[in-house]
C-alpha cells in the first residue's frame, strides 16, 4: 500500500455520536493536522445544513471551514446547476438553506434526503407523481440506517428512496456515498490521487467498501453503526479495522512512518 497523504473522515458515529465527541476523536483529528496531513470531512448527513455541522464541529473543538466539509447537498447544488433543474425537495426544513439562491431551472426534478417527519404519505405521493411524470430522480444518500440521538439504529433515507424506485420502476441518481464521484470530489480538492487517500468510517458498505471501489483505501472503525460481522458479509473487505478513530489514525501515521 502506498503512503497515505490525505484522509477523509465520516462524522456521525466516527467523530461524534449525538451531541458528544467519541473518546479520542478530537485528538485524533488534531494529530493528523499536526502531522501535516490534509483532512476532509465526508458525511452523508442530510438532516443538517452546512452551517449546523460546522457549528457542531466548532463546539467540539474542531476547526473546520466550509471547504473542509463535503456533503450530499454540496454535490446536489453542482448537479442541479449543471443539469438546469428545478427541484421539488423532500428534505428536512433545515437543509433547505443549503439550496438557497439557486436559479430557476427548466427541467423538473425530485431531490430526496433525510426528511424525518416529512416522510408522510402525502409527501411521498407528491414526489411519486412528479417522478411518474418524468422528473429527474436525485437521492442525496441511500443509507439503510443511522444511529439516532437515543443511540439506537433508526430507519434512514435509503428505505424511502427504495420505495420510490419500486413504485416508479426507476433508479435514483445517488449524489452522496456510495457514489464514486462523491469520494473523488473530496480527493481532487486535496490535489491528490485516490490511491494516496484513506477513508475512515463506521459503515462497512457505504463508507469503506464504496471508498475502496472508488480507488481509495478504506478503514472501518468499531463505533457508531458498526456491528460485529458487518464487513465479513461484503465482497470488499476493509483495508484495516480499528477500535475507533484514534486507533485508526495511530495505525495510519505508523504506516507512513
Amino acid at each position: 500500500m502506498e503512503q497515505i497523504k490525505g484522509v477523509l473522515i465520516d462524522l456521525g458515529g466516527v467523530v461524534y455520536q449525538g451531541g458528544a465527541a467519541i473518546r479520542g476523536s478530537i485528538d485524533a483529528v488534531r494529530r493528523l493536522k499536526q502531522a501535516g496531513m490534509p483532512v476532509r470531512f465526508l458525511t452523508n448527513t442530510t438532516s443538517q445544513p452546512l452551517s449546523g455541522i460546522l457549528a457542531k464541529l466548532a463546539g467540539l473543538g474542531i476547526e473546520a471551514s466550509r471547504e473542509d466539509l463535503f456533503t450530499p447537498a454540496i454535490a446536489a447544488r453542482t448537479y442541479i446547476l449543471k443539469h438546469d433543474l428545478e427541484p421539488f425537495y423532500l428534505i428536512s426544513p433545515a437543509l433547505k438553506q443549503d439550496f438557497e439562491r439557486l436559479p430557476m431551472g427548466s427541467r423538473p426534478a425530485v431531490v430526496i434526503g433525510d426528511a424525518r417527519d416529512g416522510f408522510t404519505y402525502a409527501g411521498l405521493n407528491d414526489a411519486f407523481r412528479r417522478l411518474d411524470k418524468g422528473a429527474e430522480f436525485l437521492a442525496l444518500a441511500s443509507n439503510r440506517v443511522f444511529i439516532g440521538e437515543d443511540g439506537k439504529p433508526s430507519l434512514d433515507v435509503g428505505a424511502f428512496v427504495a420505495a420510490l424506485e419500486y413504485a416508479t420502476g426507476r433508479t435514483a441518481v445517488v449524489l452522496g456515498k456510495p457514489s464514486p464521484a462523491f469520494f473523488q470530489l473530496a480527493v481532487a480538492d486535496m490535489g491528490l490521487k485516490p490511491g494516496a487517500v484513506a477513508m475512515i468510517g463506521d459503515d462497512a458498505e457505504f463508507d469503506v467498501a464504496a471508498a475502496i471501489e472508488a480507488g481509495l483505501s478504506g478503514y472501518l472503525v468499531q463505533t457508531g453503526k458498526w456491528r460485529p460481522g458487518t464487513a465479513e458479509r461484503l465482497s470488499i473487505r476493509p483495508t484495516g479495522e480499528h477500535e475507533d478513530l484514534a486507533a485508526a489514525v495511530e495505525g495510519l501515521l505508523g504506516h507512513n512512518a
